[in-house]
């Protein structure tokens, strides 16, 4: 199975008054094309900077990430927005929908950026929605007035509009009870037959448990079997500063 993702050594510190904040150690995973992987791990374990990574809405502080064999580190600004347009769609545990937008101007909205005809938008909307499992008579719903599990739908169906080749989904069911979760999981399944990549990242180890296999981060490590934060090739302290400095050093987190 050919990686779509492939992250070697990745390291991510953050600068702030307070001092470093090393939040990501030496993180080594690949994920197959077709594969549904989930990243677990308790509250700050630095599950969501990582996801932020796999996205390209941030960069390392040092390793290489290869995405679909691509070097991301050697993307322009404007590459990079591509790739997040084109092979990565988001799903948020928040929906971030339109609440006054109907279901079909929410999934459509993604396509608006890039010159598709308002036509072939209704279309390519209307097939996301059926794929993620969507009613029809929703369609025209203003998305303020669904269900959680009906939002986490249109999200998904916004995810896959422009048909990319990996889900990335942060807490996907963490605003849903249970049976709601459940049928956003069969969702993810039913794309995973479908050909797609999804990484899932969650706190919850009942979510987890539905994807092909798991990987669990401690501490901004990732775990071993034995549930140990692995840590083999830590960075010499007296090298952070100097990774620190460097010009994709974002913000404290």
């Amino acid at each position: 199975m050919r990686p779509v993702i492939d992250m070697r050594g990745i390291h991510r510190i953050f600068e702030s008054e307070a001092g470093f904040s090393h939040v990501l150690h030496d993180i080594t995973f690949s994920v197959g094309a077709g594969e549904f992987v989930a990243i677990t791990g308790p509250s700050g374990s630095g599950k969501s900077t990582l996801m932020n990574i796999l996205g390209c809405l941030d960069t390392p502080t040092s390793g290489t990430y290869r995405l679909s064999r691509l070097n991301v580190a050697d993307l322009t600004d404007s590459e990079l927005a591509e790739v997040r347009a084109t092979h990565i769609g988001f799903v948020f545990q928040s929906f971030n929908l339109m609440p006054r937008m109907t279901v079909l101007e929410n999934v459509m909205l993604p396509l608006a950026y890039t010159g598709t005809p308002r036509s072939s938008r209704e279309r390519r909307a209307v097939g996301a929605l059926q794929a993620a499992g969507l009613a029809i008579e929703h369609y025209d719903h203003r998305a303020g007035v669904l269900s959680g599990g009906q939002m986490q739908r249109v999200a998904i169906a916004r995810a896959l509009v422009n048909d990319p080749d990996i889900i990335l989904a942060d807490e996907p069911t963490g605003n849903l009870d249970t049976h709601t979760g459940a049928l956003v999981l069969n969702t993810f399944h039913r794309l995973k037959e479908a050909g797609k990549t999804i990484v899932l990242i969650t706190h919850d180890t009942n979510v987890a448990a539905a994807a092909d296999r798991t990987v669990r981060i401690v501490d901004g490590r990732i775990a071993r079997p034995d549930g140990d934060a692995s840590a083999e090739r830590r960075l010499d302290p007296a090298r952070v500063p100097e990774i620190s400095r460097s010009p994709i050093l974002g913000g404290a987190r």
